[in-house]
């Protein structure tokens, strides 16, 4: 885990963290002197090295200062997403089709968290998978929303609609739009594509409805991230609470 805000959130949270490596001279930022006030009441092990030093030992260009080794990222069951906690608020999901920038993978689960998503649903196979550079752009995220990984979409998507859950797919070339989605208060589940291609044809005819976001420019389409922003706040702001 790399990044001060990433960091900040995994000592904040509940999985264990094995050793926090802090560059020289980092404490003199206010976040990094946080991240050490946490580490030490959490009883982690703290090693300070040099600039290089922890340069080498990170998977990211930019690591901020401080990279920590933490315990395996627990995986949640698709099942348990799709229902409702007792007194919490219906489903709200995010589902990723094939998205395979890193960077584009931690904004979308950034967008989703802070917008109030209950999980999201990623592929295992040909897609980015939550690793440094998808964790940093996270920013912390993946510390509180809920992530399920499974073998196919199409079929997690039939498995959702099993459990009562709508799914809304997010389609350059669907007929309704994102502003009008009623179904934002039901237990829902929002589907975004891969970079390029959108939306896949099996998960696309197995989406219960299709909307688009409204464009007015002349630029042909949103970047998935973007566009994840957009659909997600609107749903947000359509739930009670």
């Amino acid at each position: 885990m790399e990044g001060r805000r990433a960091v900040r959130e995994l000592l904040a949270g509940r999985r264990a963290v094995r050793e926090l490596l802090v560059a020289q001279g980092a404490e003199r930022s206010p976040i990094v002197q946080e991240i050490l006030d946490l580490a030490a009441s959490k009883r982690v092990a703290v090693r300070r090295v040099s600039l290089p030093q922890l340069d080498a030992a990170a998977r990211t260009d930019a690591p901020q200062g401080v990279v920590a080794r933490a315990a395996p990222l627990a995986e949640a069951d698709l099942d348990d997403l799709a229902r409702a906690r007792p007194g919490g608020p219906p489903p709200f999901l995010v589902v990723l089709d094939g998205v395979t920038d890193p960077h584009n993978l931690g904004a979308v689960l950034r967008t989703a968290e802070v917008a109030g998503a209950t999980g999201a649903v990623l592929p295992r196979h040909r897609a980015a998978h939550v690793s440094p550079t998808a964790t940093k752009a996270a920013a912390g995220a993946i510390e509180h929303l809920p992530l399920a990984l499974v073998a196919g979409i199409a079929a997690a998507i039939a498995q959702l609609k099993e459990a009562g859950v709508w799914v809304v797919g997010l389609d350059m070339d669907g007929r309704g739009s994102v502003f009008d989605l009623e179904l934002a208060t039901e237990p829902v589940a929002l589907v975004l594509g891969a970079e390029g291609t959108g939306l896949s044809r099996l998960v696309r005819e197995r989406c219960d409805v299709l909307v688009a976001v409204p464009q007015r420019g002349h630029v042909g389409s949103l970047n998935v991230a973007a566009a994840a922003a957009v659909a997600c706040f609107e749903v947000s702001r359509r739930r009670p609470g």
